[in-house]
């Protein structure tokens, strides 16, 4: 086919994680380093064929694979579970590797006690799905922005958030209870188009695979 493959990429740290295996796989990403306010991009490569990047916000990427204008994307493990669709989950990309976890100020009883628990979370479907398999009676509050600060203000009795280091729950008086999955950014595919341009898209799977056995 003439029409590139377009590939979703999340603006910020893991789209210039992506942008250093795409450049291994071969791919000129120059226009990556200063896109300005453009938003799609034609990345060229001397072997195969161009793909075309989008970039967009992180909870978008699966929205537009799902809905097949795109065909690929790379997404956050932490989102592909919140958020689910139509597509195949084809490679771990090894990327921002972290994990979820559930935590709570330090010398909570959180497993003690009667009555149902608080907790502040971005990722509410995931948080529900996990405690209810603990049997933990559970009201869930969505944040969008710090969890951390729920405790401290009273608003949860613990907070489900992805953590990587583990500093800011630290700073802030914070101790992981239990930790959950996982997480790492992973090559997603649209149904239809995985139909349609296998080949192509084989081809560009094994391209990452070499990419990354080159690091």
């Amino acid at each position: 086919m003439d029409n590139p493959i377009r590939i979703a990429l999340a603006k910020g740290r893991l789209e210039k994680q992506c942008r250093a295996l795409l450049v291994r796989a071969g791919y000129d990403c120059a226009a990556l380093e200063s896109p300005g306010r453009r938003l799609i991009h034609t990345l060229p490569h001397a072997k195969a064929a161009p793909l075309e990047a989008v970039l967009s916000k992180a909870p978008d990427v699966v929205t537009y694979v799902s809905r097949g204008v795109c065909a690929l994307g790379v997404a956050g493990k932490d989102t592909i579970m919140e958020q689910g669709g139509p597509f195949y989950e084809m490679l771990d990309l090894k990327l921002g590797a972290c994990r979820f976890a559930l935590a709570a100020p330090e010398g909570t009883a959180f497993f003690g006690g009667a009555g149902h628990k608080r907790i502040a979370t971005k990722y509410p479907d995931v948080a529900r799905r996990f405690l209810s398999g603990l049997g933990v009676d559970a009201e869930i509050i969505r944040i969008e922005g710090s969890c951390e600060l729920a405790p401290l203000l009273g608003l949860a009795d613990a907070i489900v958030d992805i953590v990587e280091t583990g500093d800011t729950l630290r700073e802030n008086g914070l101790v992981i209870l239990k930790e959950m999955f996982p997480l790492s950014a992973r090559l997603i595919v649209n149904v239809a188009a995985y139909k349609l341009r296998r080949g192509e898209i084989d081809c560009f799977i094994e391209a990452l695979k070499g990419a990354m056995a080159s690091c």
